[in-house]
């Protein structure tokens, strides 16, 4: 049976869903983060959580190949292992052990790549959400959106239908502007870069819904 509880915060219901579902595919499935295995992608969360040495490679490029070989060394591990310390998270000292910097660090995250490694199967539809996961993604990605959307050409305003705030988030101002609208986590993975699997609606011009199209979103 999966290892989810719903007695914990979703950031943590994603991890432990995610750790079900490497076990389930195996260490050489493909995933949605490019050309990454499963292996790479947990090596990946790994190095991000537990390797502070090599974790700003991720977002700052000119340090990318001291990351990059610092998370081949670490994918090297049994895989057994390695989902093990995906799944167990941070060390005792992370602030990432709080559970609000874990809702506002770890619930995009955990999501995308939960759904990195659903989606790249053959088959899969969107999942159905609870409500706090909705919820938290929209309150991360209130805060995260203007950095995901930074390369957008135009003005990007995002507009959820099945949260309890219900606000539009203003991704990026500008004039004109494209609006998407759809469900939380389907508007999360088109910023977040999986625009050709995220299920969501365009609005604006035509000339700008095709330069969003073409944007390059995402960390």
């Amino acid at each position: 049976m999966p290892s989810t509880d719903h007695d914990v915060i979703p950031a943590r219901r994603e991890r432990l869903a995610l750790c079900d579902l490497f076990e389930q595919v195996g260490p050489d499935a493909p995933t949605l983060s490019g050309d990454w295995t499963t292996r790479d992608l947990a090596a990946h969360l790994v190095v991000r959580e537990r390797r502070l040495d090599a974790a700003a490679g991720i977002v700052i490029p000119p340090l990318a190949g001291y990351t990059e070989k610092v998370q081949q060394q670490v994918a090297e591990r049994e895989w057994g292992a390695l989902v093990h310390a995906v799944r167990r998270g941070p060390p005792s000292w992370s602030p990432m052990r709080l559970d609000p910097v874990d809702r506002l660090a770890n619930t995009i995250e955990f999501f995308v790549h939960h759904e990195d490694v659903r989606r790249a199967g053959e088959r899969w539809e969107p999942r159905q959400l609870d409500q706090d996961l909705r919820d938290d993604l929209y309150g991360a990605l209130s805060k995260v959106g203007r950095g995901l959307a930074r390369s957008s050409p135009v003005g990007l305003v995002l507009a959820p239908d099945d949260t309890t705030d219900g606000a539009t988030i203003t991704a990026r101002k500008g004039d004109p502007s494209v609006t998407i609208s759809g469900p939380i986590g389907e508007i999360v993975l088109f910023v977040y870069g999986r625009k050709d699997q995220a299920q969501v609606h365009l609005d604006g011009d035509e000339g700008s819904v095709a330069a969003v199209r073409d944007a390059a979103f995402g960390v």
